[in-house]
């Protein structure tokens, strides 16, 4: 039997997200393709329909807010494609999880290192 572990500040990829961020995970790994990229750029609101997207999902896209994207089940990893193509670092969404700005997570990063 598995348990949950609840981590303060942390939105777990479990099974249950993972299956509800699957439409948006699939979208974001579609931005390997340049074309794919292109497509996007060219009509968000289609791309959208044609990974059938929640509404949630969407709204997360639309504001280009990570942290939703994240609760809607999105996947760092799946959604590190979609802060490239807003021209955003592993840093700069690191910073946005955790309410740091870029700098200042970076700074941490180093911090941990040092420990």
């Amino acid at each position: 039997m598995s348990q949950t572990v609840n981590i303060p500040g942390t939105i777990m990829l479990d099974g249950p997200m993972a299956t509800k961020g699957y439409p948006l995970n699939k979208m974001c790994y579609s931005f390997n393709n340049a074309a794919a990229r292109n497509e996007f750029k060219e009509d968000e609101e289609a791309y959208y329909e044609k990974f059938k997207l929640t509404e949630d999902q969407r709204d997360a896209m639309r504001k280009r807010d990570v942290i939703a994207m994240l609760e809607a089940g999105g996947s760092i990893y799946y959604l590190a494609k979609f802060a490239g193509l807003l021209g955003l670092s592993v840093q700069d969404v690191g910073g946005l999880q955790t309410g740091m700005s870029t700098e200042e997570f970076k700074a941490f990063l180093v911090k941990q290192g040092e420990v």
